[in-house]
């Protein structure tokens, strides 16, 4: 409390006092000189009322004190204080969901800091807020003060973290053009439901409805509603405090189409029909929001290659309400000379710069090009090392200057992880890695691992360095040693063992190209006692030695699950360096995915191979073989040369297949991460150097229709397909169903 108390003086004229001495009591740990600092009185000066008012002011100001009276006593002005303690110790008491590691960094106190009432209040009101953000709405925090000697105090939080407070129900009013489904599509916020046990979507985040309602602006600007607006977005609390209900109330607006689409540019020597066909507008079609953004990207890139460093397009819309049309019209300008001042990497703790430097396509004193600076954030999150990986720009020091920054968020790149599953090819199977992706932080990838199925045991390891002496070249190593279990399709097994060293640069952007030289060592064991004659007598060690390489032109957006673009690739290894073997092996496989809409992806992709027998035959574990996962609706080494006598396939040198896939949604909602394919695949396996009148060895083309079915469950990728062939050869080995699962943990 505040107290100040004043001495009457005897009656008549009013006359001041002059203080002669001042003195302060109460104080512990403060030094009495430390709150005469404060007190606008000094001895000699005379008793002011407001001067004393503004001491007591500036006492409390400094957050030290619980209390504070200041007496005039004759000519001797006293200060009495009461000291806030100071906290010895903070405490969670019944957070589990949130780990003290989580709270502390939140909360304003800290100990041997000095106690207050409002900073406990207000560290109350943040951690309620942090837990409302983790969706737990029904929270509550009780601050407990514990008092100790020397005047000091441990402070605990009682926590009651409740449920967490997911969304019962998304609504949505006024929408006259899509489904509340299609809609809920496009939200990050999703109702609860049982199959998002091991999502968050569900759980009510404020922060995320806000997101939503750009996504909802998003939607429908691409699909042509240029006046569209969320009205409001409202979340109601259920009266238990456990869910909540979310309404949209939107305003459509009129659809509208493209209007006349036109460049103009005011570069130099630069015609507009230069950069036409990367214009994907088209007047008449329905107005893209999306689509004027990539024209202006797509354009950018093109003109840069062109060799014009510095460039501004800027779409010009006008909007005609009564045709409901949009014009649009890309003015292409010269833009300001802007040069790359410095680059600032933050958030890279493990991770050192120079493994995020040799990722940007930019360099300190380089032209300004933003596509340049949207690849490097995309090779960066390429990397794999990164949850976050943000490249931006700001102005420098001068006009002509600009810096990029670059913000990563560093995740876990060592992984021990075991697995489980079972596939149609080898049956149940296990196995166990142990990998570092980003060895030191220097980029470097290791791997030590092992598999055992029914049909193979394997144990691999590899290292990779992907900048060789800080070069443009990946220098790599691979060691293996497999046992496979071929007879079923073969009537033999086959243990090998060997290594590759490796080295990959990048000739371009999208071209790379890898060479490698190989020695491998392989037993053919095993052997049936009914299996054909031709496998009998290969049975023994054999050693091939060699070179290789792979040239890859790839345009894909995605080289795991692509949904646009192409690719092509040829792979070819030479032996004859002194083993065993003598043949040149030749791989061309190519693919086109087109995304015919969102939802439905067209892809077609083909693969041939030839092997070329250049001093004597080609074993058989070196040939071809087909059927399974490459060529469904037939066994594993189903098609081709075969022995009719023993049943037994003999493999080729020769092989093509391809398949023509659509997928598309199951029906349920997208983040369950289902999807269903129709396929057809086709190709041929043929020439062997078996002869023989029980050998057959054709041609002839093969084909199969299907349906499949895949899923990244929770427990792993799960993947089946049903497919029958509809062109075949008699003594081909038919296979209707296959499934594959997988899971590591």
């Amino acid at each position: 409390m505040l107290a100040l108390a004043l001495v009457p003086q005897a009656a008549g004229p009013a006359r001041a006092q002059t203080i002669t001495e001042v003195v302060v009591e109460g104080t512990q740990r403060i030094d009495p000189a430390t709150v005469r600092s404060y007190l606008l009185i000094r001895p000699g000066d005379e008793v002011d009322a407001d001067k004393l008012d503004r001491s007591m002011k500036a006492l409390f100001a400094t957050g030290l004190f619980a209390d504070v009276a200041i007496d005039r006593q004759g000519s001797r002005l006293v200060a009495k204080v009461v000291e806030n303690p100071i906290v010895n110790r903070i405490q969670f008491e019944g957070n589990r969901k949130l780990t003290d590691s989580v709270l502390i960094p939140e909360i304003q106190l800290k100990p041997r800091q000095v106690y207050t009432r409002t900073k406990v209040q207000n560290d109350v009101n943040r951690l309620i807020d942090i837990y409302r953000r983790a969706g737990r709405f029904a929270a509550t925090v009780e601050p407990k003060v514990i008092e100790l000697p020397q005047n000091r105090v441990d402070i605990a939080f009682e926590i009651v973290e409740g449920d967490v407070t997911s969304v019962r129900k998304i609504a949505f009013v006024s929408n006259q053009h899509f489904s509340e489904s299609r809609l809920r599509d496009v939200l990050n916020t999703k109702e609860s439901r049982w199959y998002r046990f091991l999502s968050t979507a569900d759980t009510y985040d404020p922060d995320r409805i806000s997101f939503d309602r750009e996504l909802l602006r998003k939607f429908y600007l691409a699909q042509g509603y240029a006046d569209f607006r969320v009205v409001s977005a409202v979340a109601e609390l259920t009266p238990d405090r456990e869910s909540f209900f979310v309404t949209f109330t939107l305003d459509e607006g009129d659809r509208y189409r493209f209007g006349k689409v036109d460049i103009q540019s005011t570069l130099r020597d630069l015609k507009p029909e230069q950069i036409r066909g990367s214009v994907s507008t088209e007047e008449g079609a329905w107005y893209d929001a999306d689509q004027v953004d990539q024209s202006v990207q797509r354009m950018t890139d093109r003109i840069g290659a062109l060799g014009y460093a510095f460039v501004d397009i800027r779409p010009r819309i006008s909007r005609d309400r009564e045709r409901k049309a949009i014009g649009v019209v890309y003015e292409v300008q010269e833009g300001p000379r802007v040069y790359v001042d410095r680059i600032n990497i933050s958030g890279n703790t493990r991770t050192l710069d120079k493994v995020v430097r040799r990722e940007m396509r930019l360099a300190e004193g380089d032209a300004f090009n933003s596509a340049k600076m949207r690849r490097s954030r995309q090779r960066l999150r390429f990397l794999g090392f990164f949850d976050k990986a943000d490249v931006t720009n700001v102005p420098g020091e001068s006009p002509d200057r600009t810096v990029v920054n670059v913000d990563v968020q560093e995740r876990s790149t060592g992984e021990i992880s075991f697995g489980v599953g079972f596939s149609s090819s080898d049956g149940p199977l296990a196995d166990i890695r142990l990998r570092e992706r980003n060895l030191l932080g220097r980029g470097q990838d290791l791997m030590i691992g092992g598999m055992v199925s029914g049909k193979r045991q394997e144990i691999d390891f590899s290292f990779e360095e992907p900048y060789l002496f800080d070069s443009n070249v990946a220098a790599g190593l691979d060691l293996f040693k497999v046992n496979r279990n071929f007879q079923r399709e073969a009537s033999y097994d086959v243990d090998s063992y060997g290594g590759t060293v490796r080295a990959r640069y990048e000739m371009s952007e999208n071209l790379r190209h890898t060479v490698r030289v190989f020695a491998r060592s392989e037993t053919i064991q095993n052997v049936s006692s009914n299996a054909s004659r031709f496998i009998r007598e290969q049975v023994g060690t054999f050693n091939t030695y060699g070179p290789g390489h792979d040239l890859i032109y790839d345009r894909r957006d995605d080289r795991f699950d692509p949904t646009d673009g192409y690719f092509i690739r040829l792979s070819q290894d030479l032996a004859g360096f002194g083993g065993d073997s003598d043949w040149l092996r030749n791989r061309l496989s190519a693919g086109a995915y087109y995304p015919f809409t969102e939802d439905f992806i067209g892809s077609l992709t083909s693969e041939s191979g030839y092997v070329y027998d250049m001093d004597q035959p080609v074993r058989i574990n070196q040939r071809f073989f087909v059927g399974g996962d490459n060529f469904r609706g037939f066994r594993s080494a189903g098609i081709g040369p075969r022995d009719r006598a023993t049943g037994d396939s003999l493999g080729g040198k020769r092989y093509v297949v391809g398949t023509a896939s659509l997928s598309f949604p199951v029906g349920i909602p997208r983040e369950v991460g289902m999807r269903t394919f129709a396929f057809s695949d086709f190709g041929s396996l043929w020439d062997t150097d078996a002869k023989g009148p029980t050998v057959v060895d054709e041609n002839s083309i093969r084909a199969s229709i299907g349906v499949g079915l895949s899923w990244r469950s929770p427990l792993g990728p799960i993947r089946l397909s049903v497919a029958t062939p509809v062109v075949k050869e008699s003594y081909d080995r038919d296979e209707i169903f296959r499934f594959s699962f997988g899971s590591r943990f």
